[in-house]
């Protein structure tokens, strides 16, 4: 199908072969189902088509099956039906088995080039909704962004976000003057939270070297689009910092890609599997922002395509946004699953050859209802689909494949060593440093001051009587003189203070005076 990624088609029960307009693939897309209707076989199948007409995919390995895209499949592999059959069924002539360029990415470095971003990129917004943050605690967040930002402290690691909180609570009253209240219990809350971050492995995630966004957007030597795929197996295992991630790409994609309206292609296409956890008790604000981004980043060229059991799973406004439908099977077990069937069956154009509602309820694994657009961007008629067989294996590759694929990646080396630059903690603990040295200083400066002062006070008490020197007995002749001098002086100085002593005084004045 030219200018289409094929999808599926047709036999006696379906419609008319069914093909993704490459024009109109950024019009972002959805593909919903419960489980084991064949969600992740379409993603495979898109993938490759995308791939095939050069167009870069990034998508995330939930449950690890995915890796299977960078093999060929197999005639031996059957499924209820072997692919070739399926593949004549639906009238794909020129079916055939191929393995396609893929790079493995993976935020802990096991089964993939390693994935950082820094603290800076992703901003306080996305890192309060990663760390659960109250609306206090998330203010206290944006103040010692604020910060860093005025004193020029990059925030690259958790480490450095860190030492710059403990500098928030000691300088808290200051900080609480110019900003707003800044308390030690909120401080240590997003400590605590943090700390929770790093047993969960984001210790690997935040830093440097960052991921090049350029490295995501490459072909191959035939120009097939290269498939990246992020492991994301142990990842769920943190469903927070699994969906903050691909947000953060989302927005990263958003702020660097220039704008180029309508393409003949997309530039990149974009897969978010499980999209409910970026929704799941997310704040007003971070959902307008993925609205935002959903409704903007079309013109930059990147198509955003969201897997879910259920399309109740995705905000309306966003929902309304997703032109191209890849809808499996939906189960109506319950009142509620009845009133979510009827709901999503109300979404899509409707087919006078079958109820919708009824079809989404009964297509079976491997079938779907689908609508694309088409001319001008208007959706299609919904249909019944086969979907068509992958051409790549169908599962996990294992592990040897694995590294090879690897070792040969043009990116291979590019992030395994981690970059570990002066940041906020490394200024931060040497002002601490310098401080610390001028405050010894100070102290050593006012001990020899307060040294020189009592030296000074004592010099001043000195009378400049002349000591003499005694025994240690005190009866010998120095102690005998001593004691006759001290005798007589007392009676002069008795004599001097009578009559008679003003009257040698003035006879000794007056001889002195005469002799003049």
């Amino acid at each position: 199908m030219d200018n289409k990624v094929f999808v599926g088609g047709g036999g006696a029960d379906y419609g008319d072969r069914q093909g993704l307009t490459l024009k109109y693939a950024n019009r972002h897309g959805l593909i919903a189902g419960a489980t084991g209707t064949g969600k992740t076989v379409t993603l495979q199948i898109l993938a490759e088509g995308f791939s095939a007409a050069g167009v870069p995919v990034f998508l995330s390995d939930v449950k690890g099956d995915l890796s299977g895209l960078a093999a060929a499949g197999s005639a031996d592999f059957k499924l209820h039906e072997s692919f070739t059959e399926r593949a004549a069924t639906i009238g794909f002539d020129d079916y055939g088995y191929a393995a396609f360029p893929v790079t493995f990415w993976d935020l802990f470095g096991q089964q993939g080039h390693p994935v950082r971003t820094t603290l800076a990129e992703m901003g306080p917004l996305l890192l309060s909704r990663l760390m659960d943050l109250s609306e206090a605690q998330e203010g206290i967040l944006n103040i010692a962004f604020r910060v860093a930002d005025e004193q020029g402290m990059p925030l690259l690691d958790l480490k450095d976000l860190q030492s710059l909180l403990v500098w928030v609570g000691e300088n808290r009253q200051e900080l609480s003057l110019r900003y707003g209240n800044v308390s030690p219990q909120s401080v240590g809350a997003i400590q605590r939270q943090l700390l929770v971050l790093e047993n969960q492995g984001a210790t690997d995630f935040f830093g440097e070297p960052a991921l090049d966004l350029a490295d995501t957007m490459t072909t191959d030597a035939d120009g097939r689009g290269r498939i990246n795929i992020l492991a994301a197996d142990q990842l769920m295992g943190s469903p927070r910092l699994y969906a903050t991630f691909l947000l953060w790409l989302l927005s990263e994609l958003f702020e660097e890609l220039p704008e180029v309206g309508d393409p003949d292609k997309p530039k990149l296409v974009f897969f978010f599997d499980e999209a409910h956890l970026l929704f799941d008790d997310a704040p007003d604000a971070l959902v307008e922002k993925v609205e935002q981004v959903a409704r903007l980043i079309r013109s930059k060229g990147v198509g955003v395509y969201f897997i879910t059991q259920n399309p109740d799973d995705v905000p309306e406004d966003i929902l309304g946004q997703l032109g191209n439908r890849v809808q499996h099977a939906l189960r109506a077990f319950t009142a509620r699953d009845r009133r979510a069937l009827k709901r999503a069956a109300e979404t899509y154009r409707p087919n006078p050859r079958f109820d919708t509602a009824d079809a989404i309820r009964d297509v079976g694994v491997g079938e779907a209802v689908t609508s694309m657009l088409e001319d001008k961007g208007v959706p299609g008629i919904v249909e019944r689909t086969l979907i068509r067989p992958p051409s790549s294996k169908l599962g996990p590759i294992d592990d040897a494949t694995r590294r090879t694929v690897m070792a040969a990646s043009p990116v291979a080396g590019k992030y395994d060593t981690v970059l570990d630059r002066e940041s906020a903690h490394e200024m931060l603990a040497r002002r601490a440093a310098e401080a610390a040295q001028k405050a010894e200083q100070a102290e050593k400066a006012a001990e020899e001051q307060s040294m020189a002062e009592r030296e000074f006070n004592a010099g001043r008490r000195y009378s400049g009587k002349r000591v003499g020197r005694s025994t240690s007995g005190g009866a010998g002749e120095g102690g005998l003189a001593g004691s006759i001098g001290a005798a007589i002086a007392g009676v002069v100085m008795k004599e001097l203070k009578g009559t008679t002593g003003k009257r040698i005084v003035r006879g000794i004045l007056g001889g002195l005076f005469k002799g003049r």
